[in-house]
């Protein structure tokens, strides 16, 4: 556990970063709130009776004072393209672990890209998108994997129950879709393509009792990006449930509604992993509440295993790189119920 440990949030006043503070706290860790809002920030360190640090990313001097004496930091501010840069050159300079929950494509390229030298040559650990979309899907495909060392495909399928999206989703996507213009990417051949067709609308048989439901084909989320970095795959796909997608692109769809104390929505999720290689075909598979909720205990379980030494290697790295990846999904419980399923055939 935390042990007192303290560990700054970036963003901990936004939606997602509440439940991060939540969980921190519960595990042991202190908390040290940071963000751009001295309002916001101080209505929220007077609730939890924890410290807030305001700061900007215009500002390093802030970011570095935010960062001092604490063990690592977590990125919860979106939109992500305008936070990420910052946030890990004050990570660096502190010598502390950074890891974030984004889910934008772009950004969490970036971050490959532009930071995967400079962390390995310094011994550094930086874990982006470890939350629902990114770090769960990764884990899933690795733990699919099990012994193979390369496969011909892994598609990942969600399935939402709804999605009410919050501000800070609307705002990274808005982001994302004026960086990227008239396309949309996918991840094929071991390369990323620009396309500008329609995504497909697909049919997913997910397990029972869901069994087949309309899906977006090739709906790219995060986890098209940090599967390919570690695991010799050279077609991923990921698809999203169709209602879910309309809930999410409608822009008068309601931000989150709390149904229980926790603060969770009553939003469900499964996330279906299915990898293949020749005919042989592995599967795995995640359920439960609340995909904003479920990132906190996604972030804390991997910040407090870079903390403790339960890792596999340093510089920039997916989730499923770092961890071991069925050992960190069994820990989840019982925020998730998983199942690892047995090879299989294709028919």
């Amino acid at each position: 556990m935390g042990s007192g440990q303290l560990v700054a949030v970036f963003g901990a006043y936004g939606h997602t970063g509440r439940f991060v503070v939540a969980e921190l706290a519960a595990r042991g860790f202190v908390p040290v709130l940071s963000g751009r809002n001295a309002q916001t920030l101080e209505e929220l360190a007077n609730e939890h009776g924890l410290e807030a640090r305001v700061a900007s990313v215009d500002d390093p001097a802030s970011l570095d004072w935010a960062l001092a004496g604490t063990a690592a930091v977590i990125n919860c501010a979106g939109p992500f393209a305008s936070t990420i840069g910052p946030v890990i050159e004050a990570a660096l300079r502190a010598k502390i672990p950074y890891l974030d929950v984004a889910a934008e494509l772009e950004a969490n390229l970036d971050t490959f890209a532009h930071y995967r030298e400079r962390a390995r040559d310094a011994g550094a650990v930086i874990v982006p998108a470890m939350a629902f979309f990114g770090g769960l899907g990764d884990l899933l495909a690795t733990a699919a994997m099990g012994d193979w060392t390369e496969a011909d495909e892994a598609h990942i399928a969600y399935a939402l129950s709804n999605w009410h999206p919050t501000a800070g989703t609307r705002l990274s996507g808005a982001v994302s879709r004026e960086r990227r213009g008239d396309h949309r990417l996918r991840y094929s051949g071991g390369q990323w393509e620009h396309r500008t067709d329609p995504a497909p609308t697909l049919e997913w048989t997910f397990p029972e009792p869901m069994g087949p439901r309309p899906v977006i084909g090739e709906f790219t989320m995060a986890d098209v990006v940090t599967v390919p970095q570690h695991l010799s795959i050279p077609d991923v796909t990921t698809y999203m449930t169709a209602e879910a997608a309309r809930d999410v692109a409608a822009p008068h769809t309601p931000a989150p509604t709390a149904t229980d104390e926790s603060g969770r929505s009553n939003q469900t999720f499964l996330v279906d992993v299915v990898v293949r290689s020749g005919g042989a075909e592995r599967r795995a598979t995640a359920s439960g509440q609340d995909i904003y909720a479920v990132t906190a205990p996604l972030v804390t379980e991997a910040l407090e295993r870079v903390l403790t030494g339960r890792t596999k290697t340093v510089g920039v790295v997916s989730a499923g790189e770092i961890f071991d990846a069925p050992d960190f999904l069994h820990a989840l419980d019982p925020h998730i119920t998983l199942d690892l399923h047995p090879q299989k055939q294709n028919a």
